[in-house]
């Protein structure tokens, strides 16, 4: 079952960029670490060589994965997005009501998560809690720590 997830043409870009860079140089690495541990003899006491053998097995997973994920990936045109509702690829500023603390993010696919520069996965309990929502709203999240509520001040692209 495929699962479609939007991205940015930067975040796309980069996903591409990681997909060829383990395919054309960590492939490769990998399997001369095998030949380099095969040329060494007696295969069922070579730890280099099920060392190797076990890492090229984590690689081609993830290569895999990486494809799957490209293969269902599809650039999302913000200027069609409604822009009074919180939806992927919206800036949307937050505040706690229960402290004030106000914090702005970016709801973005979740290899594109990175919360230190605001970006926050729509797959997150938050990003779910504020996808839909207008301004004036307010979201109540469940978190591991209960339930949180954010009221919605803004919304931009």
């Amino acid at each position: 079952m495929s699962n479609i997830s939007y991205y940015s043409p930067e975040g796309l870009k980069k996903l591409k960029d990681e997909l060829i860079h383990l395919e054309q140089v960590e492939r490769p690495r990998v399997t001369q670490e095998i030949a380099d541990a095969r040329d060494k003899g007696d295969l069922s006491e070579n730890a280099e060589y099920h060392a190797a053998k076990e890492e090229q097995s984590h690689l081609e997973t993830k290569i895999a994965k990486l494809k799957n994920v490209v293969a269902n990936a599809r650039i999302l045109d913000e200027s069609q997005l409604d822009t009074s509702k919180a939806l992927i690829h919206s800036n949307v500023k937050i505040k706690n009501t229960t402290n004030g603390m106000e914090f702005t993010y970016r709801l973005v696919a979740d290899s594109e998560t990175d919360v230190r520069k605001g970006k926050l996965s729509v797959n997150s309990p938050i990003g779910k809690g504020l996808l839909g929502k207008k301004v004036g709203e307010v979201a109540e999240i469940k978190v591991p720590n209960g339930i949180m509520k954010f009221e919605i001040v803004d919304i931009s692209r």
